[in-house]
């Protein structure tokens, strides 16, 4: 069989065993193996692992797109002398994603703009990258998703929907207050993924002030016994990390006064 030929019946077999990466890359390797003197084990490994890297690299691409980020942030891009509060080992620690596998949640808790969401949107892409299935929504988008399924009849279909996610990040607790029904919704959700999947909470409110949210002091108390036993709990600190931001970028953009003596 020529040589062209042999391609072609290579390239079919691995199209119809969905190998992109082999199809892709065995002719360079090929030529890498003959010029090396490569083993045939060699050459098998290196085609395998292109194909697993291809495979795993989809997978997080798919999983970032799902999980519905407002906006990409990575450990990366974290401005890390403008973040107070937080311990850059702690979040760095909290990047392995170890605190998935064991079912841990992770509250963020500060004043507002002090970098609660950056971090956990952050956090929710290193795990996008090692092919946790992640979902970000804001509180009261959740609890008014939740509120509309119990109308339709369909509540037990979102709710293990969201069972089904590794790393549920529920963004600004806090910021608006729900009615009973909604907070009481919240809190079976959040009490059905305990010790079973992570949550990632951000709350510009001290634990004492949830009740203000929930409006139930009992409820209050039995989701914060519950999120609060397996959690790893950061406070962040000082003024506004974007207003700062901004001001900083300000300063940088600004000519130099200039003092003229007559």
């Amino acid at each position: 069989m020529s040589d062209t030929a042999q391609a072609a019946v290579i390239q079919e077999h691995c199209k119809e065993l969905k190998l992109a990466a082999v199809v892709r890359d065995y002719p360079a390797l090929c030529r890498q193996a003959r010029d090396g003197g490569w083993a045939y084990e060699d050459l098998l490994r290196e085609l395998l692992e292109a194909e697993v890297t291809s495979r795993r690299q989809s997978t997080a691409r798919r999983l970032l797109r799902e999980a519905r980020f407002p906006d990409v942030k990575t450990l990366e891009q974290v401005d890390w002398p403008a973040l107070k509060g937080v311990s850059r080992p702690k979040i760095l620690e909290l990047s392995s994603c170890q605190y998935i596998g064991q079912a841990e949640d992770v509250i963020l808790a500060g004043p507002i703009g002090t970098g609660k969401t950056m971090l956990a949107i952050a956090l929710g892409v290193e795990a996008t990258r090692r092919r946790f299935r992640v979902l970000f929504t804001r509180a009261a988008d959740l609890v008014q998703s939740l509120l509309e399924a119990r109308d339709e009849r369909r509540l037990t279909a979102l709710q293990q929907r969201y069972q089904k996610v590794a790393l549920l990040i529920v963004d600004e607790l806090g910021f608006v207050p729900f009615e009973r029904a909604g907070g009481e919704l919240l809190f079976n959700l959040l009490a059905q993924r305990y010790e079973r999947r992570s949550t990632i909470i951000t709350s510009n409110l001290a634990f004492s002030e949830w009740v203000k949210v929930f409006a139930d002091e009992k409820l209050t108390t039995a989701l914060l016994d519950r999120l609060t036993h397996h959690a790893h709990i950061l406070a962040t600190r000082g003024e506004s990390y974007r207003a700062n931001k901004r001001k900083s970028d300000t300063d940088n953009r600004s000519p130099p006064s200039t003092n003229s003596k007559e």
